[in-house]
Protein backbone atom coordinates (compact mmCIF):
# COMPACT_ATOMS: atom_id res chain seq x y z
CA UNK A 1 0.00 0.00 0.00
CA UNK A 2 1.05 3.56 -0.73
CA UNK A 3 3.31 5.49 1.95
CA UNK A 4 0.42 6.23 4.16
CA UNK A 5 1.52 6.33 7.72
CA UNK A 6 0.09 7.16 11.56
CA UNK A 7 0.50 10.73 10.68
CA UNK A 8 -1.13 11.00 7.35
CA UNK A 9 -4.25 8.97 9.01
CA UNK A 10 -4.13 11.48 11.88
CA UNK A 11 -3.92 14.41 9.25
CA UNK A 12 -7.02 12.72 7.50
CA UNK A 13 -8.67 12.62 10.69
CA UNK A 14 -8.53 16.42 11.50
CA UNK A 15 -9.49 17.22 7.81
CA UNK A 16 -12.43 15.43 7.58
CA UNK A 17 -13.63 16.59 11.53
CA UNK A 18 -13.36 19.99 9.76
CA UNK A 19 -15.80 19.03 7.35
CA UNK A 20 -18.03 16.73 9.93
CA UNK A 21 -18.13 20.11 11.56
CA UNK A 22 -19.44 22.12 8.64
CA UNK A 23 -21.88 19.40 7.67
CA UNK A 24 -22.95 19.45 11.22
CA UNK A 25 -23.74 23.53 11.15
CA UNK A 26 -25.74 22.72 7.83
CA UNK A 27 -27.94 19.91 9.26
CA UNK A 28 -28.62 21.62 12.54
CA UNK A 29 -30.20 24.21 10.62
CA UNK A 30 -32.44 21.52 8.76
CA UNK A 31 -33.55 19.90 12.09
CA UNK A 32 -33.88 23.25 13.93
CA UNK A 33 -31.87 21.63 16.85
CA UNK A 34 -27.99 20.93 17.60
CA UNK A 35 -26.53 18.46 15.61
CA UNK A 36 -22.90 17.12 16.38
CA UNK A 37 -20.88 15.16 13.90
CA UNK A 38 -17.31 13.63 14.52
CA UNK A 39 -15.02 11.40 12.59
CA UNK A 40 -13.22 9.89 15.73
CA UNK A 41 -10.65 7.45 13.62
CA UNK A 42 -9.62 6.89 10.12
CA UNK A 43 -8.47 3.90 8.26
CA UNK A 44 -7.09 2.55 4.69
CA UNK A 45 -7.31 -0.88 3.63
CA UNK A 46 -7.29 -3.06 0.80
CA UNK A 47 -11.17 -3.78 -0.67
CA UNK A 48 -10.33 -7.76 -0.56
CA UNK A 49 -9.66 -7.42 3.41
CA UNK A 50 -13.12 -5.66 4.31
CA UNK A 51 -15.43 -6.97 6.54
CA UNK A 52 -18.54 -7.07 8.62
CA UNK A 53 -16.56 -6.37 11.51
CA UNK A 54 -14.90 -3.27 9.68
CA UNK A 55 -17.29 -1.71 9.23
CA UNK A 56 -19.72 -2.80 11.93
CA UNK A 57 -22.37 -4.29 10.08
CA UNK A 58 -24.56 -7.19 11.45
CA UNK A 59 -27.31 -9.45 9.86
CA UNK A 60 -29.59 -6.33 9.50
CA UNK A 61 -30.38 -4.11 6.39
CA UNK A 62 -28.57 -0.95 5.66
CA UNK A 63 -29.08 2.47 3.98
CA UNK A 64 -26.84 3.45 1.88
CA UNK A 65 -26.10 6.79 0.02
CA UNK A 66 -23.44 6.56 -2.61
CA UNK A 67 -21.62 9.65 -4.62
CA UNK A 68 -18.65 9.61 -7.01
CA UNK A 69 -16.13 12.55 -6.74
CA UNK A 70 -13.70 13.18 -9.42
CA UNK A 71 -10.32 15.31 -9.89
CA UNK A 72 -6.85 14.35 -8.62
CA UNK A 73 -8.57 12.21 -5.81
CA UNK A 74 -11.17 10.33 -7.30
CA UNK A 75 -13.10 8.35 -5.66
CA UNK A 76 -17.04 6.49 -4.51
CA UNK A 77 -17.89 7.38 -1.64
CA UNK A 78 -21.11 5.73 0.56
CA UNK A 79 -22.43 6.83 3.68
CA UNK A 80 -23.14 3.84 5.50
CA UNK A 81 -26.01 3.16 8.30
CA UNK A 82 -28.25 0.85 9.56
CA UNK A 83 -31.93 1.39 7.98
CA UNK A 84 -33.36 1.37 11.67
CA UNK A 85 -30.79 4.65 12.64
CA UNK A 86 -31.74 5.80 8.69
CA UNK A 87 -35.27 6.20 9.61
CA UNK A 88 -34.77 8.12 13.36
CA UNK A 89 -32.27 10.41 11.27
CA UNK A 90 -35.50 11.50 8.75
CA UNK A 91 -37.90 11.32 11.51
CA UNK A 92 -35.10 13.96 13.39
CA UNK A 93 -34.58 15.80 9.69
CA UNK A 94 -38.49 16.00 8.96
CA UNK A 95 -39.68 17.27 12.57
CA UNK A 96 -42.34 15.37 12.55
CA UNK A 97 -44.52 12.67 14.28
CA UNK A 98 -45.01 10.24 11.40
CA UNK A 99 -44.91 6.80 12.35
CA UNK A 100 -41.82 4.63 10.78
CA UNK A 101 -44.15 3.52 7.32
CA UNK A 102 -45.16 6.73 7.12
CA UNK A 103 -41.41 7.98 7.39
CA UNK A 104 -40.29 4.98 4.87
CA UNK A 105 -41.94 7.25 2.04
CA UNK A 106 -39.57 10.59 2.68
CA UNK A 107 -36.22 8.32 3.07
CA UNK A 108 -34.81 8.65 0.07
CA UNK A 109 -35.00 11.80 -0.20
CA UNK A 110 -34.32 13.09 3.09
CA UNK A 111 -31.16 10.37 3.47
CA UNK A 112 -29.57 11.51 0.08
CA UNK A 113 -30.15 15.17 1.26
CA UNK A 114 -28.20 13.98 4.19
CA UNK A 115 -25.80 11.88 2.27
CA UNK A 116 -25.23 15.30 0.33
CA UNK A 117 -24.45 17.19 3.26
CA UNK A 118 -21.49 15.23 4.92
CA UNK A 119 -19.88 13.81 1.87
CA UNK A 120 -19.79 16.90 0.26
CA UNK A 121 -18.69 18.77 3.53
CA UNK A 122 -16.10 16.07 4.09
CA UNK A 123 -14.73 16.19 0.64
CA UNK A 124 -14.76 19.94 0.36
CA UNK A 125 -12.95 20.41 3.82
CA UNK A 126 -10.07 17.89 2.35
CA UNK A 127 -10.10 19.88 -1.35
CA UNK A 128 -10.13 23.25 0.46
CA UNK A 129 -7.18 21.95 2.64
CA UNK A 130 -5.24 20.54 0.48
CA UNK A 131 -5.68 22.28 -2.65
CA UNK A 132 -7.21 20.88 -5.06
CA UNK A 133 -11.01 20.98 -7.04
CA UNK A 134 -13.21 18.02 -6.96
CA UNK A 135 -16.20 17.43 -9.14
CA UNK A 136 -19.14 15.43 -7.39
CA UNK A 137 -22.32 13.32 -8.57
CA UNK A 138 -25.78 13.28 -7.57
CA UNK A 139 -26.26 11.58 -4.40
CA UNK A 140 -27.95 7.66 -4.68
CA UNK A 141 -29.84 5.89 -1.80
CA UNK A 142 -30.32 2.22 -1.65
CA UNK A 143 -31.42 -0.41 1.13
CA UNK A 144 -29.35 -3.12 1.05
CA UNK A 145 -27.88 -6.42 3.33
CA UNK A 146 -24.25 -6.55 5.03
CA UNK A 147 -23.43 -9.07 2.17
CA UNK A 148 -24.60 -7.32 -0.72
CA UNK A 149 -22.52 -3.92 0.84
CA UNK A 150 -19.24 -6.18 1.51
CA UNK A 151 -19.89 -7.47 -2.68
CA UNK A 152 -20.21 -3.74 -3.39
CA UNK A 153 -17.18 -2.84 -1.96
CA UNK A 154 -15.06 -5.47 -2.80
CA UNK A 155 -16.16 -6.43 -6.48
CA UNK A 156 -14.30 -3.43 -8.27
CA UNK A 157 -10.66 -4.29 -9.34
CA UNK A 158 -10.04 -0.63 -10.42
CA UNK A 159 -10.11 1.06 -6.74
CA UNK A 160 -8.60 -1.91 -5.22
CA UNK A 161 -8.34 0.36 -1.30
CA UNK A 162 -11.05 1.38 1.30
CA UNK A 163 -10.77 4.31 3.28
CA UNK A 164 -12.89 3.71 6.25
CA UNK A 165 -14.23 6.83 8.77
CA UNK A 166 -16.03 6.35 11.72
CA UNK A 167 -18.73 8.76 12.32
CA UNK A 168 -20.57 9.31 15.44
CA UNK A 169 -23.54 11.83 14.97
CA UNK A 170 -25.63 13.32 17.75
CA UNK A 171 -28.96 14.88 17.00
CA UNK A 172 -30.43 16.62 20.14
CA UNK A 173 -29.61 13.69 22.44
CA UNK A 174 -30.06 10.79 20.01
CA UNK A 175 -26.82 9.06 19.08
CA UNK A 176 -26.03 7.32 16.15
CA UNK A 177 -22.56 5.95 14.48
CA UNK A 178 -22.25 5.21 10.92
CA UNK A 179 -19.64 4.62 8.19
CA UNK A 180 -18.10 7.10 5.48
CA UNK A 181 -16.60 4.89 3.36
CA UNK A 182 -14.24 5.62 0.13
CA UNK A 183 -13.37 3.42 -2.94
CA UNK A 184 -9.92 4.33 -4.25
CA UNK A 185 -7.61 3.59 -7.02
CA UNK A 186 -3.95 3.09 -6.57
CA UNK A 187 -3.64 6.28 -8.02
CA UNK A 188 -6.08 8.46 -6.23
CA UNK A 189 -4.38 6.96 -2.84
CA UNK A 190 -0.83 7.37 -4.44
CA UNK A 191 -2.31 11.32 -5.41
CA UNK A 192 -3.75 11.66 -2.11
CA UNK A 193 -0.39 11.14 -0.21
CA UNK A 194 1.15 13.42 -1.69
CA UNK A 195 -0.97 16.16 -1.03
CA UNK A 196 -1.30 15.29 2.36
CA UNK A 197 2.86 15.19 2.32
CA UNK A 198 2.42 18.53 0.62
CA UNK A 199 0.17 19.91 3.21
CA UNK A 200 2.23 18.38 6.41
CA UNK A 201 5.62 20.17 4.57
CA UNK A 202 3.21 23.21 4.90
CA UNK A 203 2.72 23.78 7.65
CA UNK A 204 6.02 22.25 9.84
Amino acid sequence: MSDLSELHLDALAEIFSIGAGRAALSLSEIVGDEVHISVPSVQVINAEDINATTLSLNSGRFGAVSQYFSGPFNAEAVLLFTEEQALKIVSDMMGSQMSLEELAEFEHEAMCELGNIILNACLSAMADILHFTLESSLPNYRVASADEILHRLKENSNQPYVMVLHIDLAIEKRHTTGNLVFLLSSTSLTNLVIHINQFLGSIS
